[in-house]
């Protein structure tokens, strides 16, 4: 706990209930996840097996992993799990797959083999104008994000592009089934299939996960939501850390506005601002806080430093977005 900030071991301390981190920009959260995740194993007494903690890359993943087991003794962090939404999804299909008809060796398909197939599908089916493989296979992996269904797609379906993307959708899930295959929207959309319809394994996997930690909470998709909260159940012993100031990747299917769904389905939800930036003048965080005032907002922050005043911020004009990567290069 040495140097950590009072709302810093806040979040630290607080080790039942659903809580969220709003973590500012610069805010020290990564160091509030691997100092609460030893906390849950050393002084709350946590088997290190029964704590999942996922983020969003592999790098992100095995740099937590390494800063939390270099602070803990010897064989302490054994069985803990530190890892992507993604390959969370694939260890619980590897122990139980099989109860969805697959057999145990399944087949994980790539980019380059999903539109493969897509293609393969769009000439047997014919009729598909200047449409690409690339285009039907983007709206495939929105719909499996939000578990929508290939009926489902069909009825959303709003033009013709998005009508013959939902006609693929079916046929496309029927052969990777074929193939005993899934791609990789399947390795979050399958394990959530697994637990709505197999109430056991469910309960088997929600009894192992007595902590979960979700960085990056602004960045999930609906699919990833859902698959937190089976493995959360409906107490929910997690602790989220997200800014819906930090949200950049709507483009491919995040949903920050599941913050907001946090206070509905979790009445008890507590949360912890880290508004403390460790990174910045106070001038940059001043600029910075003006600017994003103007955004919609689920909870307010306001970052401050203790860093002193800074340097002026310089304003650059550019011509045009080539004119502006010149002058921040040459700057």
């Amino acid at each position: 706990m040495e140097g950590l900030n009072p709302q810093q071991r806040e979040a630290v301390l607080t080790a039942s209930g659903p809580l969220l981190v709003l973590a500012g920009a610069g805010s020290g959260k990564t160091r509030v996840i691997t100092t609460k995740i030893a906390h849950l194993i050393e002084d709350q007494g946590l088997s290190a097996r029964n704590i999942f903690a996922v983020t969003f890359t592999n790098k992100a993943a095995r740099e937590m992993s390494q800063r939390v087991r270099s602070g803990l003794a010897s064989g302490s962090a054994r069985g803990l799990t530190v890892s992507t939404f993604h390959r969370l999804g694939m260890t619980i299909l590897r122990k139980e797959i099989h109860h969805l008809g697959y057999r145990d060796a399944f087949t994980i398909f790539d980019p380059e083999d999903q539109v493969g197939l897509v293609r393969g599908l769009m000439q047997e089916a014919g009729g598909f104008g200047v449409t690409q493989p690339e285009d039907i296979r983007g709206y495939i992996s929105s719909w499996k994000g939000e578990l929508v269904s290939p009926e489902q797609a069909v009825e959303r379906a709003d033009d013709e592009t998005a009508m013959q993307a939902a006609r693929v959708f079916a046929r496309y899930q029927e052969s990777l089934f074929a193939h005993n295959a899934v791609d990789f929207d399947d390795l979050i959309n399958l394990p959530v299939r697994l637990f709505r319809e197999h109430f056991d394994v469910a309960e088997r996997w929600r009894g192992r996960c007595h902590h979960l930690l979700v960085d990056e909470f602004q960045d999930i998709n609906g699919a990833q939501y859902t698959l937190m909260r089976h493995l959360a159940g409906d107490d929910g012993d997690f602790t989220v850390v997200g800014d819906d100031d930090q949200s950049i990747y709507a483009w491919r299917g995040a949903s920050p506005e599941l913050l907001a769904n946090l206070r509905t389905d979790y009445p008890a939800l507590q949360v912890v601002k880290l508004e403390q930036n460790y990174r910045c003048s106070g001038r940059i965080l001043n600029a910075a806080n003006h600017l994003i005032a103007h955004n919609p907002h689920l909870f307010e922050k306001r970052l401050w430093s203790d860093r002193g005043g800074g340097e002026p911020i310089q304003v650059l004009e550019a011509r045009d977005a080539e004119h502006e990567a010149e002058r921040v290069i040459s700057g």
